[in-house]
């Protein structure tokens, strides 16, 4: 039986490998991202609380999930100020689905990944200066003496081709 600090590293190397996609299963269940982060603080409390019943060489994550879901469930019947009320039985329906989306986000990740390295280097500086720099497509066609519009519909096409590219990786089996 390993002991109390190897159980408790194997604990936070799980939660990290899979934090993203927790945070993104729950940003999907209770609908914003504050929300989530709240509800996945409580999760992992609860995670790390009952991590001894966790078995070693099973699927965190989806252990992760369930425990995620109870949270998630209790958080939004605890919210009476949304304006929005899932019934218990949409709420696992969405959980179920969002899982099965959620195993496959690391797959997707890693082709967008390739993908974008395959860009030239100024459809590459778009989309880093699109969705990855506090910076926005306004500012850069100020900074480039181009219209936005021009900008716009350059990062349309990159976007068409970087979905047509992602696809082809997933559908060759993987993000090689």
């Amino acid at each position: 039986m390993p002991d109390s600090e190897d159980r408790n590293a194997d604990f936070i190397r799980l939660l990290n490998a899979g934090h993203r996609r927790l945070l993104g299963y729950l940003v999907s269940l209770v609908g914003n991202r504050h929300d989530a982060e709240d509800v996945l603080q409580r999760a992992s409390v609860t995670m790390w609380r009952r991590f001894e019943t966790f078995e070693t060489g099973t699927d965190f994550f989806a252990w992760a999930c369930t425990v995620a879901f109870y949270e998630a469930k209790n958080f939004l019947r605890a919210a009476a100020r949304s304006r929005l009320h899932f019934s218990d039985e949409l709420l696992e329906v969405l959980a179920a689905d969002r899982a099965v989306d959620a195993a496959h986000t690391d797959a997707r990740h890693a082709a967008l990944e390739g993908c974008i390295g395959k860009l030239d280097e100024s459809a590459a500086r778009l989309v880093e200066t699109a969705y990855f720099e506090e910076g926005s497509v306004l500012a850069l066609a100020e900074k480039l003496g181009r219209s936005p519009q021009t900008l716009y519909n350059k990062l349309n096409g990159i976007r068409r081709a970087l979905a047509d590219c992602v696809a082809r990786r997933l559908s060759e089996g993987g993000a090689a």
